[in-house]
């Protein structure tokens, strides 16, 4: 029988239905506890769901503590797909939250921290206000359109049964050091790849068997340990995959390694005190190395020099706002106001300049046929996030939303005697050149961050490149600028400006 539900309505159907199960075998009927009606409803709540499979509909799957956790899918074309961490945050983590029935969220989680992503990814790059009332009515990237790895999952904590945060009896124990723990000593190696400078990292520990590592987590920090630590140059790629297994079965020894990416051993790094690896026979971690690698250093003085405020009105940023390069508020005023394209935005400008001062050419990690054709500015994307601006306020919360465009790369600016190479125009290959700059200068779109909703004050502005490490470099330590943002109703300036990483 076909259930006539509208999705809006479900939660008071479903408690209309309660009085049937409220009954029991004798024959004095019995009204059930309240909580026991909660649990009933919920459970019901979950069955029409997997009736009706509605477009747009979320689950979460991979918890280990109930139905209040785990990792996000969402329902697009009557099949399910994952969501990429990228821009995830607590806004984004809220809505999941209550369009599951739960009071709010927790905690928002990011690099699968319930596990690797099962299926594709339907959704990237998502930016709710809050005010939704499912996922699939906030701003993304497009269904399908990601360039994000298997560890990029997006999760949620909800709140449940009146919790307002995580129960330290649920929380993982703490990670050590893999020296402090297996103070035998360890060995690695890599094995299984088509040349010796790649492979599954495999691992010694003690008088222990070799093993391998789990893939959750596995990153390009984790990478470049391996790489510096058998002398094979820099990490290239990291993989959570059993490409390299050669049908051979090896034991998992250790799950959770996180490093900060200097470590000059492997043994340095953190892991979990007990091993513990979903899908453990295809997640195993693996490195590609390379002896030559790019590296990109951001110009915190052209950042400095050119920063400055603009008031600039909604009919002129209509390109932007198709990229999602402006705060969220104008996309609600162009949804609530007809004369929407008069409303005016305050944004910071700034000229971003990055150099490749590496030994090898900056290349996009998205091979060029899935670069993605922007008509506004007649050129093709090839990185959805190469930089991020972000204001940060004294409590160190996020108060102004960044650049969150897709970016194209090319030679703008080159050393003497270096010949440019890379050109967006005309479907040309994209990258940064050995001793060239790309340059986006303070005048191109969503080169900015819209501050409109911002206090006057002091905060941080830090301005990231190449953010969540998706090409390797030779070191990520140079960039990010962090700078002191001073803005008044009338000028801003940014000043004291120190590198780091993103």
């Amino acid at each position: 029988m076909k259930l006539p539900l509208q999705r809006a309505g479900v939660a008071f159907t479903l408690i209309a239905l309660l009085p049937i199960f409220e009954f029991c075998t004798s024959n004095n009927a019995t009204w059930i506890s309240s909580d026991k009606r909660t649990r009933v409803a919920r459970k019901l709540r979950k069955d029409f769901r997997k009736l009706k499979k509605q477009e747009g509909a979320v689950k979460l799957i991979g918890g280990e503590n109930g139905e209040h956790e785990g990792n996000v899918e969402i329902l697009h074309n009557g099949k399910w797909g994952s969501v990429c961490d990228d821009e995830w945050d607590d806004l984004e983590a809220s809505v999941v939250c209550k369009q599951l029935g739960f009071s709010g969220a927790i905690k928002a989680t990011t690099y699968g921290h319930f596990g690797q992503a099962r299926r594709r990814y339907w959704m990237d790059n998502v930016y709710c206000d809050g005010s939704e009332a499912e996922l699939a009515e906030c701003r993304f990237d497009g269904w399908g359109i990601s360039d994000c790895g298997g560890n990029e999952a997006a999760g949620v904590i909800c709140s449940h049964d009146g919790t307002t945060r995580a129960s330290p009896p649920q929380e993982k124990p703490p990670r050590a050091r893999i020296k402090d723990t297996h103070r035998q000593g360890t060995a690695l190696r890599l094995s299984g790849g088509r040349v010796r400078t790649e492979g599954r990292v495999e691992i010694k520990l003690g008088g222990a068997d070799w093993g391998v590592i789990c893939g959750d987590g596995w990153s390009i920090l984790e990478a470049a340990v391996v790489c510096r630590q058998l002398g094979l140059g820099y990490a290239s790629d990291a993989v959570q995959t059993n490409f390299f297994s050669d049908g051979e079965t090896i034991p998992m020894s250790v799950s959770g390694v996180q490093c900060d990416g200097n470590e000059g051993n492997l043994a340095e790094c953190l892991h979990d005190a007990v091993a513990d690896c979903p899908g453990s026979a295809e997640n195993v971690a693996g490195v590609v190395c390379l002896r030559e690698m790019a590296d990109l250093v951001f110009d915190h003085i052209e950042l400095m020099r050119t920063a400055h405020l603009e008031d600039r009105q909604l009919y002129w940023l209509q390109c932007a706002m198709e990229e999602n390069c402006v705060a969220s508020q104008a996309y609600k005023t162009q949804r609530e106001s007809e004369d929407w394209h008069l409303e005016t935005r305050r944004l910071l400008r700034f000229t971003a300049r990055i150099l490749n001062a590496g030994t090898a050419d900056f290349r996009p990690s998205v091979p060029k046929h899935l670069w993605e054709w922007h008509m506004c500015h007649m050129h093709y994307h090839s990185m959805e996030v190469f930089a991020t601006f972000d204001v940060i306020d004294s409590a160190g919360n996020k108060v102004a939303e960044g650049h969150k465009a897709s970016f194209c790369l090319e030679d703008n600016q080159c050393m003497p005697e270096v010949q440019p190479r890379y050109k967006c125009a005309n479907y040309g290959d994209q990258g940064i050149s050995v001793n060239c700059s790309d340059i986006y200068k303070h005048n191109i779109d969503c080169q900015w961050v819209d501050i409109s909703e911002l206090e006057p004050g002091h905060y941080t502005l830090k301005v990231a490149v190449n953010p969540e490490f998706k090409v390797g470099e030779m070191s990520f330590d140079n960039n990010a600028a962090v700078c002191t943002l001073l803005y008044t109703e009338t000028f801003a300036t940014v000043h004291s400006c120190t590198m780091g990483r993103p």
